[in-house]
């Protein structure tokens, strides 16, 4: 189950990435439904897992729009709330010619979920819960949330930026509750910034009662660590068209594998093939794979 924001993403492909006082020119257009929760938890529905939701829309066309997208891939969306009033969430992107982007993020009534709203009884039939970054308030709902959920649920994190850039302190009890946590460089950074080497900014994580710890690094590849045991896998190269959702994608093929029984280090080669095929096409979605789409390849990662 995943519990993030749910957004619709409209991807503008620019010259350039404008700075300040600089001017840039928009070459195309792409608007299609993404939320980084919502981005992994298609991707492991098109892995053939069973998935839910957990978010919040508004009764416009965005929210729609968001509703049926997940519906048509397959995601229980028992979970997901449906405002009467407000906007839903949306996402402004503009993404350069290598790939690049540089996004602005209207929350709409992502930042607006109560306790009181969510379906305790839905909560209970799930083997895992994702959790992604709100804008606001909602992350302490998602504290919450944790209160009330069974030890035996396993708890998935990626922060994004938005949490990263809080610290140590003020995510600490979301932390002491994560299974797995899953971050780029950036934002392993951001979340640690005090702490000077990387070995041990590793271990601050750690310490906080993280078991599986993953750092994405772009094309670089991914380090993950549990425990004593510690892997770097380098990423797939391809013809990069769009970073938008990699993370996500990401996200999904580890999970998958994690779910899968298949350890760090193959999760970790799932997850960087999924990424890699998200790349190639514009959007966060698009370009996901299915099981029988691997299945059939000559990779067939998943084996």
């Amino acid at each position: 189950m995943g519990f993030g924001a749910l957004n619709l993403d409209r991807l503008y492909w620019v010259n350039k990435i404008a700075g300040e006082d600089e001017e840039a020119y928009i070459t195309n257009i792409h608007e299609s439904c993404g939320g980084s929760a919502a981005n992994t938890i298609i991707g492991l529905a098109r892995l053939g897992l069973t998935t839910g939701f957990l978010g919040k829309i508004a009764s416009d066309r965005q929210g729609n729009l968001l509703l049926e997208n997940l519906r048509n891939e397959g995601v229980d969306t028992r979970g997901v709330i449906k405002d009467p009033s407000g906007r839903s969430g949306n996402v402004q992107g503009f993404v350069d010619p290598q790939g690049q982007r540089a996004l602005y993020v209207d929350p709409g009534v992502n930042d607006e979920i109560t306790l009181s709203e969510i379906n305790q009884d839905y909560l209970s039939n799930t083997r895992l819960i994702h959790l992604t970054s709100f804008v606001g308030e909602s992350l302490h709902v998602q504290e919450e949330v944790l209160d009330t959920i069974s030890s035996q649920v396993t708890v998935s994190m990626d922060p994004g930026m938005i949490y990263a850039s809080k610290g140590l302190k003020p995510m600490e009890k979301l932390l002491s509750r994560t299974d797995i946590l899953l971050l780029n460089q950036k934002e392993l950074e951001l979340l640690t910034p005090a702490i000077n080497r990387e070995k041990d900014k590793i271990n601050a994580l750690l310490d906080h009662g993280i078991e599986i710890l993953v750092i994405k690094q772009g094309e670089k590849g991914c380090l993950v660590n549990e425990g004593e045991e510690s892997h770097f896998h380098e990423a797939f190269q391809v013809d990069c068209r769009d970073s938008t959702g990699a993370g996500d994608a990401f996200n999904a093929g580890f999970l998958y594998g994690y779910l899968r029984g298949k350890g760090i280090e193959k999760s970790a080669h799932i997850g960087n093939y999924v990424a890699s095929r998200c790349i190639m096409m514009p959007g966060a979605i698009d370009g996901l794979p299915s099981l029988s789409q691997i299945i059939s390849s000559d990779h067939n990662e998943l084996k």
